[in-house]
């Protein structure tokens, strides 16, 4: 396989994963959260207030933020965003030294 082939594998293959994280996190907060509602009402675990309401609140927001760093985050902030950021601050440092180097230069030939 050639190294760009690879690259574009491994790039997929870690996307199926988090992909099949993020399905198994939603099948263990639906299950969770059907089992926080029967220990808060039917075996009567602290049944005076519906606690469970707030655990599976909680849970969904940790969900939530799962299904954006998933879904939307690293769709778009991949290997390909990261080496185009890198190019363009390489870009910009190489630009800098050129221009101090041009002001030294010039400094130089400005001296008596």
């Amino acid at each position: 396989m050639e190294p760009n082939q690879h690259e574009l594998y491994e790039y997929a293959r870690n996307r199926i994963k988090q992909k099949k994280r993020l399905f198994i996190h939603f099948i263990i907060f639906f299950v969770g959260s059907i089992f926080l509602f029967v220990a808060n009402h039917w075996l009567s675990y602290h049944d005076e207030i519906n606690w469970w309401i707030w655990a599976a609140t909680i849970w969904l927001f940790i969900f939530i933020f799962h299904c954006i760093k998933v879904l939307i985050t690293d769709s778009f902030m991949n290997k390909n965003w990261e080496r185009a950021q890198i190019d363009k601050l390489m870009l910009k440092q190489t630009k800098k030294i050129e221009q101090l180097k041009n002001d030294l230069e010039n400094s130089k030939s400005l001296e008596p």
